[in-house]
């Protein structure tokens, strides 16, 4: 194989911004979003301590995402429109040169599954955000259609290594028609990478079909953060158990054995509760949620700025897990300041502050 001159950075190289897009959908944020939108200006306002912020919205709620993001010096509001705010798995994905020279990559995106199960119907809005971006930023946009990816399901150390899972990439909504190798061939093209590691699961009930970002993430070359359970009773027990059998016997792109660094998830379970149901207005064909559901929570679903490290709490009951989240990687973080901010408004839409959240580096 040979592999372009272009590559993806480790998330905590430098940035020059992050993408982030204002969240509106009745689907994902309620009929009432308030409460989201001020978990996301919470995110807003620890990005722009260290970068520039750009943040997207459609016609109807330009006006009002601009109010939002007044206070905020480094806040850019762009009018480009999306069917929701994923700007993870919708923006485009950023590689560079030797030479610094950047360019987005446009993978196609089809709601995490397609007709086969994605979560709604029309996602054309989406799928066109990751070119208007790169225009709207005088970027070249490659457009890698009509292979089917999404940000959340991709990590790279920087360094020629990346992390996806199985359970994800080679689901029958995404690219079907392609052998695990030529998923594997597309990606080391794509991203510059000469190493795809396959950890075979993520997050217990991640309709996602599990992405990585919420299971494993690089905190350095050579080290990863895996989300994981002492308690064997736990439904999530058996899949990072598996993971970490994986990652104990694998090499990264320069022959490094990783470490494994155990990040626990939430003490207790967050279920969607019978008012939280209630609270949604869902589209036709959209993937509805149902009392009782068990959320996808988990604190490897952070996000590195250029001077932190931005780590989901979940409050309640897991007090003691959300302080321990932020001390185990405040540990392998030294260099930033890792900062837990309110985050169960987010997770309510399927997702935390990684998923919403995209870098552009520098």
């Amino acid at each position: 194989m040979s592999y372009p001159e272009y590559r993806m950075p480790a998330e905590f190289a430098p940035h020059r911004g992050t993408l982030m897009i204002w969240p509106v959908r009745p689907g994902s944020w309620g009929k009432d979003p308030t409460e989201a939108q001020e978990a996301f200006v919470r995110v807003f306002e620890a990005i722009a301590q260290s970068e520039d912020l750009y943040v997207l919205a459609g016609p109807e709620h330009l006006e009002e995402a601009k109010a939002a993001v007044a206070h905020i010096a480094r806040a850019h509001v762009l009018c480009i429109d999306s069917d929701d705010a994923w700007a993870r798995d919708v923006g485009p994905t950023f590689v560079q040169n030797a030479a610094g020279d950047m360019k987005g990559i446009s993978w196609r995106f089809n709601a995490w599954g397609g007709t086969v199960d994605g979560l709604y119907a029309d996602w054309q809005k989406d799928d066109a955000v990751a070119a208007a971006f790169c225009h709207a930023l005088h970027l070249p946009c490659e457009d890698a259609s009509p292979f089917v990816l999404e940000g959340g399901s991709i990590h790279t150390d920087g360094e020629g290594t990346a992390l996806v899972t199985e359970s994800c990439l080679l689901s029958a909504g995404r690219n079907p028609d392609m052998t695990r190798e030529e998923i594997e061939e597309e990606l080391c093209r794509r991203l510059g990478v000469e190493k795809v590691l396959w950890l075979p699961r993520g997050i217990y009930n991640d309709e996602t079909n599990e992405h990585v970002d919420n299971v494993c993430a690089f905190v350095a070359p050579g080290q990863v953060v895996l989300a994981w359970t002492d308690n064997r009773e736990d439904p999530q027990y058996a899949l990072s158990a598996a993971d970490l059998a994986y990652l104990e016997q694998v090499t990264d792109a320069r022959g490094r054995n990783l470490t494994v660094h155990k990040l626990p998830i939430p003490d207790h379970p967050i279920l969607c509760s019978a008012e939280d149901c209630a609270s949604y207005e869902f589209a036709p064909g959209e993937d509805v949620r149902t009392p009782g559901e068990r959320l996808a929570a988990s604190y490897v679903n952070f996000y590195f700025t250029n001077a932190a490290v931005l780590v989901p709490q979940f409050g309640g009951e897991n007090a003691a897990s959300d302080a321990r989240a932020l001390q185990i990687l405040q540990r392998l973080c030294p260099d930033r300041t890792v900062i837990g901010l309110p985050a169960r408004e987010i997770l309510q839409g399927g997702g935390n502050i990684h998923c919403i959240t995209q870098q552009i580096p520098q």
